[in-house]
């Protein structure tokens, strides 16, 4: 008995662990979740778990780190004063809050808003992102641990339109991508003391995707930066340049992962092998008919899905990029889609998420539920459910 409950100990932190949601599109950026137990066909009287108010607003994705989900949001008639809210995954209620005025620029698009990047996490600390380029380091019971006031450091980092690059963590570096017409540059902030590892400069031109893990040759994670020039893979620890495909990129939707392959919103799409020795990477295919609008492509096995400014879901194969189908959804879109199993989780500008069962031969709409506000943030999964969030609320949908 002793052994089977100190075995049990040992294992209760690996499932905490798989059922987390660390950064924005959840593990390794990939928008999939192995979870097998979320609502398919949508009620709001057997499946909503719990809803909460928010102080502000915000399109930031929620980060689900074992029973904890945290949230950014911004507040005031100019956006200057910061919310990082730390919220109990089983019933919603606030474990604590911590609010820090900006100290960078906090002009942005009225559609959205200064808690726009997604915060990260390595399971120890959190690092909350602001588009006024601040940068708070907490612990999951909300201490703060050190600030950057980027914008400080690098005045000419903002544009008219506010800033929406989520970081990322790996190999304990922070990875943010800040990039405008006026200053643009990849810094690596070691996540313990806050202090610049590395910092590379980037092409001076507005730019609002994500930083991503992918593999790369012999295995080693690699960080790969989109832009309007197109991809650069950089070693996450020292900020060296690895490799570059230089044939453009979108600056808004980022690029889709799944393992060794990166799917560029680039001509359409462009399916780019990275795990290649003795070369850099190798280009599998090119779809043109796969382009994507505002939301990110997402890979769910052997299909990849993406959203065009119609609202019309574009599903192809990952082996040829060859269009397999297309569903007219009721959008329009902004937000990301998530995936668990073989369904789809997506919610449109009016706060109608829509679950579409990829298992069909052409795809088919299952579920609907209409959360009455509008929502531009991409959703998030962990623990059991799926979590939506607007300018007001913040929503737990699960099974039962």
């Amino acid at each position: 008995m002793t052994r089977i409950f100190a075995f049990l100990v040992c294992l209760t932190p690996l499932i905490a662990q798989a059922s987390d949601w660390r950064q924005f599109r959840g593990p390794q950026g990939t928008g999939v979740s192995d979870e097998t137990q979320l609502p398919t066909t949508l009620d709001a009287g057997k499946n909503l778990a719990w809803k909460t108010a928010l102080p502000g607003r915000g399109l930031s994705s929620p980060i689900i780190v074992g029973d904890r989900v945290f949230v950014t949001c911004s507040s005031g008639a100019n956006q200057d004063r910061l919310h990082v809210i730390c919220f109990n995954a089983g019933d919603g209620s606030k474990r604590w809050e911590r609010q820090f005025w900006a100290t960078g620029r906090t002009t942005c698009h009225e559609k959205i808003s200064v808690a726009a990047p997604t915060s990260a996490s390595d399971g120890e600390r959190l690092f909350a992102l602001f588009s006024s380029n601040d940068l708070f380091c907490l612990d999951l019971e909300g201490n703060l641990l050190w600030l950057r006031g980027l914008m400080k450091d690098y005045p000419n980092a903002s544009n008219g339109l506010g800033l929406a690059s989520s970081p990322v963590v790996v190999d304990g570096v922070l990875v943010s991508q800040i990039e405008t017409d006026g200053e643009a540059f990849v810094v690596g902030i070691d996540a313990a003391t806050g202090l610049n590892r590395w910092k590379i400069e980037r092409p001076k031109k507005a730019n609002w995707t994500s930083p991503l893990l992918v593999r790369g040759a012999k295995g080693k994670m690699v960080v790969a930066l989109q832009a309007s020039t197109g991809i650069t893979a950089i070693d996450p620890t020292s900020g060296n340049e690895l490799w570059k495909y230089t044939e453009g990129a979108s600056t808004v939707p980022s690029s889709a992962v799944r393992g060794d392959t990166l799917y560029v919103p680039s001509n359409g799409i462009t399916a780019l092998q990275t795990s290649q020795d003795g070369a850099p990477f190798k280009q599998l295919w090119r779809a043109t008919q796969l382009r994507p609008a505002t939301a990110s492509p997402i890979v769910v096995e052997d299909r990849i899905l993406t959203l065009n400014d119609a609202g019309v879901l574009n599903c192809g194969d990952t082996i040829e990029g060859k269009r397999l189908w297309q569903l007219r959804l009721k959008g329009p879109f902004s937000a990301t889609p998530l995936a668990a199993g073989h369904f789809l989780y997506l919610v449109n500008e009016k706060g109608l998420a829509q679950v579409v069962d990829l298992s069909k031969p052409e795809g088919e709409v299952v579920g609907e539920l209409d959360l009455g506000e509008p929502i531009i943030g991409t959703p998030s999964i962990g623990g059991g459910g799926i979590y939506f969030r607007s300018d007001r609320h913040l929503w737990k949908i699960q099974k039962t």
